[in-house]
């Protein structure tokens, strides 16, 4: 089961210009073939279908507990998505054409089908494909080479877009990624060492430069988070800390397990937007809402 905490791994900057183009690329980093729908889901199905668990538990728990952080991942892409779209179009009657901005944006998806927020597609508007991008094998250390694979592409991806795009919204987000992804690539590698003797973190960075080349991603290894496995569970997935230890390869600092989440920060309330009839509700169902709400409370 799962416990949900209403805040967002990261305070994101805040948004001064909307940049429907920037969304859609960053669209990729969710739904695309590697995007944060894909480590969710591939950690996620990879935990449930876990066998002989119990002997084999350090490598589980580092499973299941990166996946219950991959939550938070799709959140924080969505809420950077969502920041980049608010205020593209202008209300306005339906015959002034309110949504004209939508007509040479990259992907009208964000117009047409998601009134401007985020959905799992890829940058073009083709929907993430489970069926295709889930790998769970059953043989732990083909799991784990996936897994790792999962990571670096990943992170090619997200530097990718982060050229792409200025926007510091879109960046402020990549640079947190960027360093959590790389967390996870080499606890998967050190995974794989202690299984088969093979040092995979000889072969990081993938692309071969280093995350304190963006000052976005820079500001959270200073903060320590490059050495940092947050346990996402009240009392479980203590064994992954026999998998995480030691020193980091790129600064020799510490590894270390953190009971509990990132201190994160506030989810941006996002306003209404007439001209898609989101959220549809006007201020006479607001007042009603009001006064229900006070009755209940008396």
């Amino acid at each position: 089961m799962f416990l949900r905490i209403n805040k967002l791994q990261i305070e994101l900057p805040a948004a001064k210009d909307p940049s429907p183009n920037a969304a859609a690329a960053v669209q990729e980093l969710l739904g695309g073939r590697f995007g944060e729908m894909s480590t969710l889901m591939n950690y996620m199905y990879q935990s449930f279908n876990f066998r002989q668990r119990d002997k084999l538990k350090p490598y589980y728990d580092l499973v299941a507990n990166i996946a219950a952080e991959e939550l938070g991942h799709i959140e924080l892409v969505s809420a950077a998505i969502n920041n980049l779209m608010v205020g593209a179009t202008k209300p306005g009657d339906p015959d002034t054409t309110p949504l004209r901005a939508g007509l040479d944006a990259r992907n009208t998806m964000h117009f047409i089908d998601t009134a401007q927020t985020a959905k799992p597609f890829n940058s073009m508007g083709a929907g993430w494909d489970g069926a295709n991008f889930v790998f769970n094998s059953g043989n732990l250390v083909l799991d784990l080479l996936h897994n790792f694979f999962l990571e670096v592409g990943a992170r090619t991806h997200k530097i990718r877009v982060y050229q792409m795009t200025d926007n510091p919204v879109a960046r402020g987000m990549i640079g947190y990624l960027l360093v959590r992804g790389g967390t996870h690539a080499l606890a998967y590698g050190k995974a794989l060492e202690s299984l088969t003797g093979v040092d995979m973190k000889k072969m990081l960075p993938i692309p071969m430069i280093p995350n304190a080349k963006f000052p976005e991603a820079r500001q959270y290894e200073l903060k320590g988070y490059h050495r940092f496995l947050y346990r996402f569970s009240i009392d479980d997935y203590k064994d992954m800390g026999i998998i995480w230890n030691g020193k980091h390869p790129d600064d020799n600092s510490e590894l270390e397990v953190v009971d509990g989440p990132p201190e994160g920060g506030e989810i941006p309330i996002l306003p209404e937007v007439p001209e898609e009839f989101a959220p549809g509700v006007d201020q006479g169902m607001m007042d009603d809402i009001g006064k229900m709400l006070l009755n209940k409370i008396k």
